[in-house]
Formats: structure tokens, C-alpha cells, sequence
């Protein structure tokens, strides 16, 4: 198994490439689905969750084709409804083959999907849009059993929270459903929008997307679409928060400012001196880190897939912060692990009460989910002497060769086969 070594007291310096993003390109892949024509995507990560994706496509008898960050599918053959327990137990992004394969093929069996353990993340958003277009459904060993019997049928789509995943679900089953669809509280996130835009270069008919009602035209058939993946902005306020714990100076390219919104005014409250071009980003370290408050919420308020990392920066604030998780209700698992790297940090129900500035000491920590990984890696920098991260598979999952690019910003960091 391998692990990440990390000496800390190194500032930080330079300029990193941002990746496409995870969150965007893993529905836009499935969106493969909807069409009988090639499609081609660029600025696809290389990660682990996006290798999953591909080897789902093809049990259902696409053609997946992978160059550097090039991918080409092809599901003019599609041959199965069915994505197998083994491949989908690690990732939550799989229950999205249930839209595009019911609108495609009327049909779709999904084991129930895994992923980090970080809460309940229900699938009955999912359900309940895609039951409003004309689809029933049935869970019997540990599978959803999906069929439309009739085909599906544009309807009012109100969701009773603006939840990512079904919005995405739904958008894809509505685009092929005959009629008008309106999904109601829509998730806005930017990758809600990347998605949009890659169905409409597939000729879907949408409206709205980025805002809390969008409206979808079914159409009879999708074309093959020509898309390249939006930013991960996730990864980009990882290396923002990397480069102010170390008291540097770290720009992220190939990202426009507009996609980190409310994480760049939080670092501005915390002395982080924020400038930016059309393509890229830059935060420098102040004088001092200044205590904050943030609350998790979805876009555009502060990303709950943010507020590990902030965390480990905040440990290093003038005074205390504050930090409440509003999305889910597992999401302070890294507490324990950024503990035993010296922080002081308290859990009153769904709030962390984070006390700074702390010393933080190198030490051997376990990853317990995807961005807890990153906030581990953040305060390993800061720390004195070495800290050792154990099951960074949680950290593949959502980034490419992170060590590599925080390497290049002067960070000693390397990956090693645990002895």
C-alpha cells in the first residue's frame, strides 16, 4: 500500500496547473450514454474514480478510448443496463448511469453506490425525479432495478434540496423525455453548468442551468457531444490554502476566479492577498492568518468539499474560527487525524470550534475519505519534522499527481510503497 511523506516547514511558491474537474467530467461522462454517436471529451482527469467511470462504461459494451486527457466513447453498442456492485462500491458517482440509461434504453440496474463515508447521501432525490418522468423502481439485493415502461415523459421536477447528483440525474433522463421538463431548487454548482453545456453540444434543449429552475425540451436522439472538462475548483483552493499555511505565494492556472466565489472572500478575511487574471488565480500570505466563521452550503455558498482543507489552514489563524457543516453529517472524521498533528480542535454537533495558532508536529495520520486526505497533506506542510499519510487512495480518487505538482511548488513531499 502506499503512503505520502511529507517534511514540512517548506514555504511554498510558484505557479500549478488545475486539472479538469472530478465532479464535472464524471456525469458528463455518463452522459455518453444518451447518444448512439461518438463523443469526445478533453481536459479529463486522470484519476481514480474517472478510470472506475470508464470501466462501468464499458460493461455496458461502450468503446472507451483514452489518450494523455483525451477520451473518446462510443455507445453505438450498447449491450447491458447493468452496473456491477465491484466496480461501483467505491465511488457515489455511479448511480448516475440511472438517468441516461433509462432515457436510452428504457432500463437500468445500478448497485447501490459507495464512496466516502462521510453520511447518508440517500438516492431517493434520484428516485423521486426520475419516478416524475415515468420510471419505477425496485431494490432487491442490494441493487435499484430501474424500468420505464412507457418511456419517459417530461413533468415539474421539484427537488427538497438542491442536491447535486439528482439534479444531474435528472437533467441527463429529461433531456431524451418526451416533452417539457422543469427541475424546481436545481443544484447550481459549476459543474451543474459544464454538464448542461456538454448536453447541448449534443443538441439538448436547456435552459436555466446556474440558476435554481432549469428547463429542459426533450428531443427524440442526442448527437455525439464535444466537450472539454471545467476546472476542478476543489483542487484549486487545496494548493491556495497549501501556499498560505507555508506562508507563500501560489498562483493556479486555467481557472477563472468566478469558479472559486465564496472560498477567495474567505481567504480575503484571513489576510490572504487575492489577485487574478483571466486564467488564473493567486493568493499570497499576509502578515498573519486571521481567524474566520464558514458555514457549508450549496453553491454559491462555501462548498462543504472545502471545509477539511480550510480547516488544516485554520489551525494556524491569530485566535479561533469556527466552521459549521450543513450538507453532511460525517464530515468531521479528519478532527481525529488533524489531532494527532497537534491540533486543537472541538465537535459540537454538526460545528467545529478550531483553536489557533497551534504548532503542529509531524506525525504518522490516517486518510478517512477524499478531502480529509487534502487537509492532512495542508497541515503536513505546516508541520514540523515528518508526517506520513497512510491509505492515500482516498486522495486518488479526486486528485492527479498531487504530490508531483506540490513538489514543483517546493514542497518535499513523495510517495512511497508503505515497508
Amino acid at each position: 500500500m502506499e503512503i505520502l511523506r511529507i517534511r514540512g516547514g517548506t514555504r511554498l511558491e510558484g505557479s500549478v496547473p488545475v486539472s479538469g474537474a472530478k465532479n464535472a467530467a464524471l456525469p458528463i461522462l455518463f452522459a455518453g450514454i444518451l447518444s448512439d454517436q461518438p463523443s469526445t471529451l478533453r481536459n479529463v482527469p486522470d484519476l481514480a474514480d474517472i478510470k472506475t467511470t470508464l470501466k462501468v462504461l464499458e460493461t455496458l459494451g461502450i468503446s472507451v478510448s483514452r489518450e494523455d486527457d483525451r477520451v473518446t466513447l462510443d455507445a453505438g453498442n450498447l449491450s447491458s443496463i447493468e452496473a456491477p456492485y465491484d466496480l461501483v462500491r467505491t465511488m457515489r458517482a455511479s448511480v448516475l448511469v440511472l438517468g441516461p440509461l433509462l432515457a436510452r434504453a428504457g432500463e437500468a440496474k445500478v448497485s447501490l453506490p459507495g464512496g466516502c463515508a462521510i453520511g447518508a447521501r440517500p438516492v431517493d432525490f434520484h428516485l423521486s425525479a426520475l419516478e416524475k418522468l415515468g420510471a419505477v423502481f425496485e431494490i432487491d439485493g442490494g441493487y435499484i432495478h430501474g424500468r420505464a415502461p412507457h418511456g419517459l415523459r417530461g413533468a415539474i421536477l421539484p427537488l427538497p434540496f438542491p442536491s447535486v447528483g439528482a439534479t444531474e440525474n435528472a437533467l441527463m433522463a429529461a433531456s431524451l423525455a418526451s416533452g417539457i421538463s422543469e427541475i424546481q431548487n436545481a443544484a447550481c454548482e459549476p459543474e451543474i453548468v459544464d454538464l448542461a453545456t456538454a448536453l447541448r453540444s449534443m443538441g439538448a434543449r436547456i435552459s436555466g442551468d446556474g440558476t435554481p429552475v432549469i428547463r429542459i425540451e426533450g428531443v427524440s436522439s442526442l448527437g455525439g457531444m464535444n466537450h472539454s472538462i471545467a476546472p476542478d475548483r476543489v483542487e484549486a483552493a487545496t494548493f491556495l490554502c497549501a501556499g498560505l499555511i507555508s506562508k507563500g505565494k501560489v498562483r493556479v492556472t486555467g481557472i477563472d476566479s468566478h469558479y472559486l466565489g465564496s472560498a477567495l472572500e474567505v481567504l480575503e478575511s484571513m489576510g490572504a492577498r487575492i489577485t487574478s487574471g483571466a486564467d488564473w488565480v493567486e493568493a499570497e500570505a499576509g502578515d498573519r492568518l486571521i481567524p474566520s466563521n464558514i458555514q457549508t452550503a450549496p453553491f454559491p455558498g462555501f462548498p462543504t468539499d472545502m471545509q477539511a482543507q480550510f480547516m488544516a489552514l485554520m489551525t494556524q489563524a491569530d485566535g479561533n474560527s469556527r466552521i459549521e457543516e450543513t450538507i453532511f453529517e460525517n464530515r468531521f472524521m479528519h478532527v481525529p487525524e488533524l489531532a494527532r498533528l497537534g491540533a486543537r480542535i472541538r465537535i459540537q454537533g454538526n460545528e467545529a470550534l478550531v483553536e489557533g495558532p497551534v504548532k503542529l508536529s509531524g506525525a504518522t495520520v490516517m486518510a478517512t475519505d477524499l478531502r480529509a486526505s487534502a487537509s492532512l497533506v495542508i497541515a503536513g506542510i505546516a508541520a514540523t519534522g515528518e508526517t506520513v499519510i497512510r491509505r492515500i487512495y482516498h486522495l486518488d480518487r479526486g486528485y492527479e499527481k498531487l504530490e508531483l505538482k506540490l513538489s514543483a511548488l517546493g514542497a518535499n513531499i513523495r510517495r512511497e510503497n508503505e515497508k
